[in-house]
């Protein structure tokens, strides 16, 4: 099956129930051992050839870099970080289960298809995008056996000189996302040269007469296609595209990415609001419903993190006048809880009441961005959402709480969002919420060999699907929420929208 459909089929379903869509291909991502106590960090810059091992950081210097003192860290320990820590034990079993049906029935491929047993390439050739995609996971969950290994392969077999048009959004948020954060963790140059090979061959996309990308380009040639666009697959890729210059010390990657992102803000609505759909050769919007959802979601997240991560001031001002506008128009104060709709981009006037699971990854940007308010209430709609079967439905109409389309790729937003709100907020709830996300995907996702997708959430019908972000985004959220605070220092990573995290180090 297409490895776009469940994001085709999202905007699809909107384009029926709600205003236009276009029908772009959006997102908008074990041993038995307990984890150790002090789990992977990012390698200082001196240090960037050593390895892995090497580059643990201390649970002191995350403490007092969090604020948290050591009577805070001595009252967390006890039986509730015993099962924290058996928690994230089991969340790693079942990532190495999902690992090694990949390695046996799919190894080299792009994907596993868990109910066929068989593999998947989105193209012609495959470009490893599992173990692109799940590596930097293995490093943070300890596998260093499965890392080492794993990297070793990408390093030898991973050839991006190849004649097929890839989508610059998937490629770039999966692979040279991947790619980055992986040479930052463990400091194989490899990783960073295949990574700026890679960030050639995309460049020639930015080449419209606006400067916003086209949707597919030629790995070889350099060919372009695909003029109908949409505001994620053009503003998510400051972060990749950026961190590639600050590693490389060429300023033409941040540059072409943050210009797309500058056109793209530039043709706002005069009530600060952008559409579902744009053409980049023209820069005329060619569908006008505004929401945060598939097709619109990772450019307000980056935004927002393109100034946490590079302190770019024109991010942060693109930001804070673009949530203003979010919260007055979009936000939804329903009697069912506070969602996010669909409006109008010129008017505001409401024209559905429709929240879904890539809607979920909102509750975790508030959260990041300061606003706990509305991201725990947000949260707790998408709770809701979850619990109506005990999967959540790709779109849900909040007004009647009624299913709107009843498929489940194994997506991660609602789980990212519950980790923001425990690093931040340290309320047992998200523990909770973490408990019954990962009983409902063992319940009714794991197979034999790995976990499927579901064709629909009331009968729980598995479909024969495993996306790599699977492995990249939603266990490692999964992962992170239960392990000890010093696998990961939040306040000196930034996550990209597929979950690679990225080290501040300029």
């Amino acid at each position: 099956m297409n490895a776009f459909f469940s994001r085709a089929i999202w905007l699809i379903v909107l384009a029926a129930i709600s205003q236009p869509c276009i029908a772009q291909d959006t997102q908008r991502r074990l041993s038995l051992e307990t984890p150790s106590s002090s789990a992977a960090g990012f390698l200082p810059e001196k240090s960037a050839n050593h390895a892995a091992s090497s580059i643990y950081s201390p649970s002191a210097i995350y403490m007092m870099s969090a604020g948290i003192n050591a009577a805070d860290s001595k009252r967390a320990a006890g039986p509730a970080s015993d099962e924290n820590a058996a928690m994230a034990n089991r969340v790693r079993e079942e990532f190495l289960h999902d690992w090694n049906g990949y390695k046996q029935y799919a190894w080299g491929h792009d994907e596993l298809q868990p109910l066929s047993k068989t593999s998947h390439d989105w193209h012609s050739v495959s470009l490893d995008m599992t173990p692109v995609d799940a590596l930097d996971t293995m490093v943070l969950m300890g596998l260093n056996d499965e890392a080492n290994q794993t990297r070793e392969f990408i390093a030898k077999n991973l050839s991006f000189d190849q004649d097929i048009y890839v989508k610059n959004f998937e490629i770039t948020i999966r692979m040279l996302g991947g790619l980055l954060s992986s040479y930052q963790l463990t400091g194989d140059k490899r990783l960073l040269a295949l990574a700026e090979d890679l960030g050639n061959r995309l460049l020639p996309a930015f080449n419209s007469p606006t400067g916003m990308p086209y949707v597919y380009v030629n790995l070889k040639t350099g060919a372009v296609r695909g003029k109908e666009s949409n505001p994620a697959e053009i503003g998510t890729l400051l972060i990749e595209f950026g961190t590639l210059s600050k590693l490389t010390k060429k300023p033409i990657y941040y540059d072409k990415a943050k210009r797309a992102l500058v056109e793209l803000y530039n043709r706002r609505s005069p009530i600060g609001l952008v559409g579902s759909g744009i053409d980049v050769e023209t820069g005329k919007w060619t569908s006008s419903s505004s929401h945060v959802g598939g097709g619109i979601d990772s450019y307000y997240e980056y935004l927002l993190k393109a100034w946490l991560l590079f302190g770019d001031k024109d991010c942060q001002r693109m930001w804070k006048s673009s949530i203003e506008a979010l919260n007055k128009y979009v936000a939804d104060d329903a009697p069912t809880g506070l969602w996010y709709g669909h409006v109008d981009m010129n008017t505001g006037k409401r024209g559905g009441t429709y929240f879904g699971a890539l809607d979920a990854f909102f509750a975790g940007t508030l959260a990041l961005s300061g606003d706990l308010d509305r991201a725990r209430r947000l949260e707790d709609s998408s709770y809701k959402m979850w619990n109506l079967t005990g999967i959540e439905p790709e779109v849900l109409d909040y007004s009647k709480m009624a299913i709107a389309y009843n498929g489940y790729a194994l997506r991660p937003e609602i789980i990212e969002s519950a980790y923001y709100l425990h690093h931040f907020t340290k309320d047992p709830r998200y523990l909770e919420m973490g408990h019954t996300f990962f009983d409902g995907l063992v319940k009714n996702c794991r197979t034999d060999v790995a976990y499927a997708a579901l064709s629909d959430v009331q009968k729980m019908t598995k479909r024969d699907a495993m996306e790599s972000f699977f492995l990249a985004e939603t266990l490692k959220y999964l992962y992170l929420l239960f392990a000890p605070p010093e696998t990961l220092d939040l306040k000196k990573v930034v996550f990209n929208t597929e979950a690679h995290p990225i080290r501040r180090s300029w």
